[in-house]
């Protein structure tokens, strides 16, 4: 049976790593055998675990595993079969043979090679659960499109390969019911509009984001009282934009979260009574579809109900308020010279209209 593959990713420095090495130890004590896999370059997974990690799934404790791909190793290991192999192809096709070696090296190797170990915990089915340890949300999301990337190249520049082009992952990546990607954060409001652009862009991509970390929460007491009230107005930024998805919370905690003790705390502190592999969210929660001009943007709603609704765009933010209630949505660079045109309710989620302003900006 393939494993249940969770791949945590956010923003650099808000506690990542430890939220990933955290929700594998919870897993490998349910019984499940995991592999906690970091494809982050700048790797911390070692340290985090207190576990030296090489590139091959290492014992770390009772059905736990940790690997830290090493994308140049790798290249080095396997690239010049391949590049030989794509170069004979482009040669058949007419291509230059210098030419042809310079157009075998495209970029995105260390997503390739990432992306690689992933299917291969995938096909060899050796680990009930894979918990992958992304880099930032940028290279994530190179990542989470470097699929799409390689079909487009293999169907425009080798046509007759395109039967390889499942190769590139998308059904493992896209399947909801085995695969799923949550988001981490801080309470910060920058660091909050970072996740919500990689929210966007993850539905876009299809691929299912099943809950948000907002980790580091300060007491509302004494010394951090003002900074406490600051973070939950991000709090509820955080609940509003990403409803219906699941928002999980953890505290600031007084040690340096590294070694088993302090692990198993974050992962106590974040998933309470849930179960780290469970699948906690089902439907992605925002569609997009242009055409010619016009765009819609479809977005689950659950908690409205018909009544007054006031849209308002932003830049790239929209900004939706129905009743007492308000969201705040954003929108993909390439909407940003469209206009809101309007909104409607239908079947429990809002179709917000947009179009393109005719001056273009």
């Amino acid at each position: 049976m393939a494993p249940r593959t969770i791949l945590y990713t956010g923003k650099g420095g808000v506690g990542k790593t430890s939220v990933a090495a955290a929700s594998a130890r919870r897993c490998a004590a349910a019984g499940l055998r995991t592999v906690v896999l970091s494809t982050d370059p700048a790797h911390s997974l070692s340290d985090s675990l207190e576990c030296g990690l090489g590139s091959e799934p290492t014992p770390v404790a009772a059905n736990l595993f940790g690997q830290e791909v090493q994308a140049q190793e790798e290249m080095e290991r396997h690239w010049e079969s391949v590049q030989a192999w794509l170069g004979s192809l482009l040669e058949e096709r007419g291509v230059d043979r210098i030419a042809a070696e310079e157009l075998t090296v495209p970029p995105g190797m260390d997503e390739l090679f990432s992306l690689l170990q992933i299917k291969r915990h995938h096909d060899e089915a050796e680990f009930d659960c894979v918990i992958v340890d992304c880099a930032p949300t940028g290279e994530t999301l190179r990542l989470l499109s470097f699929p799409d990337v390689v079909t487009w190249w293999l169907e425009r520049v080798l046509p007759s390969q395109r039967r390889f082009a499942p190769w590139a992952l998308n059904g493992i990546l896209r399947d909801g019911s085995r695969t799923t990607v949550r988001l981490v954060t801080n309470a910060d409001r920058m660091v909050v509009k970072e996740a919500m652009r990689t929210f966007t862009y993850l539905n876009l991509y299809g691929y299912l984001t099943d809950a948000v970390v907002v980790n580091r929460m300060l007491p509302a007491e004494g010394y951090f009282l003002a900074w406490s009230e600051t973070q939950r107005e991000q709090l509820e930024l955080v609940r509003s934009a990403f409803d219906p998805v699941p928002v999980l919370t953890a505290p600031y905690l007084e040690r340096e979260v590294v070694g088993p003790e302090m692990l198993d705390r974050l992962a106590g502190e974040v998933f309470g009574e849930l179960e780290p592999a469970a699948v906690l969210h089902r439907e992605i929660g925002q569609r997009l579809v242009t055409d010619n001009g016009r765009a819609t943007l479809r977005v689950e709603v659950p908690f409205a109900e018909k009544g007054d609704l006031s849209l308002k765009k932003i830049g790239l933010e929209v900004i939706v308020r129905v009743g007492s209630q308000k969201r705040t949505l954003m929108l993909p660079p390439a909407l940003a010279a469209y206009a809101a045109s309007g909104a409607r309710f239908e079947d429990g989620a809002l179709e917000i209209s947009f179009e393109k302003r005719a001056d273009g900006g």
